[in-house]
């Protein structure tokens, strides 16, 4: 309104100003004598001026006219698009203003303002590779997702703008949680643009979500190719990618191809702890217990796992608590001053019934990281030393109240797991679980310790006996009773 209101006095005064000019003027009374080929006139000071203006329309025409022949000899050069391009120049300049008012507009933060110029600027320069992305941004930013969905679909007749277009679709997709149409777009994507990071990652994730790992496989090795991962986090997401599938080989009963993934993965990444209990079910179905055994002293090396000490008791299931003993020797022979040694030996042992080398297998682990297995073993070595009960009961409850130990935990959101995974089922993160303590332990209730009677009964109390009855004086011997002919006469 103000600047409406402006813009008409504005035009007022100029044309103000030129009457009171055109009025002096007049008003000086002077005349121009102009001599051109032997012919002279004389020209008032309104006619100069008015000349004057006449004289730059001209030139102005003519500058017109000599640019139009030259779009002319263009033309007939060979320039098809010369005439047009001349005719165009106008609207052209009109679009390019509309397009770089859209583009600040939609960077300020006002999507309508920024669709409508646009439109505009769409009209104008009919270059749909520049203006139709600008109003699918503009439609997403203003919340118009059909008008967007029409526009990245028009980018996709264009060669040149069919990767844009299918990357919008996919965005789409994944904000509406169409994850399945999100695949098939990155894939997609992916053939058209396999260096583009980006879609590596996006692709990665659908695939991985989607359980295709074989399609995952490919995906980390292009990454790899395009150099946008090191060689080493390779090696250890492919190698989780391979335990995947397996485990999905294994699913459909397909143990040959699976016991071979199995080994790859634990080849690619021998510290893999859930690849090295594979890997060794694998040798195990073949029967080479030997390269088992190999495989789980490897991994034990670097971290001992419980799942590491159930593959290597599958190795010989049959055996007696003895030679059982005898045989994981050679494994807790390895990091005999780990945590997870010290309560394997002491379960041993336990089994094997030395409950006094079971104590000094499993030494101050109770006391200084209690846990509930570990407090667990302690009150199972206490009940075989033949320990009051009341130790006992104490021990299981703090047993109950303790915390559960080491679990799978995500390093990005510290979410817990009940078993390995690639993916975290919390923050969605590729191969971010580790077998550690959690930052917040998660323990029993302490009041659990008070419910234990009822997981273990208190002894009943031994019964009183009760007092013996007080001997009682001997009955009376009743009264004779008189003939039954004598109680007849008397009734009668």
């Amino acid at each position: 309104m103000l600047w409406s209101l402006t813009k008409v006095v504005l035009f007022v005064v100029i044309v103000a100003a030129l009457a009171l000019g055109a009025g002096l003027l007049a008003e000086t009374g002077g005349a121009m004598r102009v001599t051109v080929a032997g012919w002279e006139f004389t020209i008032g000071p309104v006619q100069a001026v008015v000349l004057g203006i006449l004289l730059l329309i001209a030139v102005w025409l003519v500058l017109k006219i000599l640019g139009l022949l030259g779009a002319i000899f263009r033309f007939l050069n060979g320039d098809e698009t010369a005439i047009s391009r001349y005719f165009d120049r106008n609207r052209e300049r009109k679009g390019y203003r509309a397009l770089s008012e859209a583009m600040l507009a939609l960077a300020s933060g006002e999507p309508r303002q920024a669709l409508s110029r646009a439109h505009t600027a769409e009209r104008l320069l009919r270059k749909p590779e520049i203006t139709t992305l600008l109003v699918a941004q503009a439609a997403e930013a203003a919340g118009d997702r059909k008008q967007a969905t029409e526009a990245y679909k028009a980018l996709l007749k264009d060669d040149s703008t069919r990767f844009v277009g299918i990357r919008g679709l996919m965005q789409q997709k994944l904000a509406e949680g169409d994850r399945e149409v999100a695949l098939k777009l990155a894939e997609k994507a992916f053939q058209l643009r396999p260096r583009h990071v980006e879609t590596q990652d996006i692709l990665l994730h659908l695939q991985s979500d989607a359980g295709d790992w074989s399609g995952a496989r490919h995906t980390l090795e292009a990454k790899l190719r395009a150099g946008t991962l090191p060689k080493d986090v390779y090696r250890r997401r492919d190698a989780v990618l391979a335990l995947q599938q397996a485990r999905t080989v294994f699913d459909e009963n397909a143990s040959i191809e699976a016991r071979e993934a199995a080994i790859e993965a634990n080849r690619l990444s021998p510290d893999l702890i859930p690849a090295a209990a594979m890997a060794a079910r694998g040798y195990i179905a073949k029967g080479d217990a030997k390269h088992a055994t190999r495989v789980l002293k490897k991994a034990w090396e670097v971290l001992p796992h419980p799942d590491l000490a159930a593959a290597f008791n599958e190795i010989e299931p049959n055996e007696d608590p003895q030679a059982r003993l005898k045989r994981f020797r050679t494994l807790t022979a390895i990091q005999p001053d780990h945590d997870e040694t010290k309560m394997l030996l002491a379960e041993l042992l336990l089994a094997a019934e030395d409950f006094p080398a079971a104590r000094r297998a499993l030494g101050d682990v109770a006391t200084r990281h209690p846990t509930q297995r570990s407090l667990a073993i302690l009150a199972s070595i206490a009940r075989g030393e033949g320990a009051d009960d009341a130790v006992v009961r104490d021990l299981v409850a703090k047993a109950i109240a303790a915390p559960r130990g080491p679990q799978w935990v995500c390093d990005k959101c510290h979410a817990i797991h009940d078993g390995w995974q690639p993916v975290c089922e919390n923050c969605g993160s590729f191969d971010t679980l580790s077998w550690r303590d959690p930052p917040a332990t998660a323990a029993a209730s302490a009041a659990l310790a008070e419910l234990l009677p009822l997981i273990e009964p208190r002894p009943e109390p031994e019964p009183v006996p009760e007092p013996e009855p007080e001997a009682l004086p001997p009955p009376e011997p009743p009264d004779e009773q008189p003939p039954l002919d004598e109680i007849a006469r008397r009734a009668v």
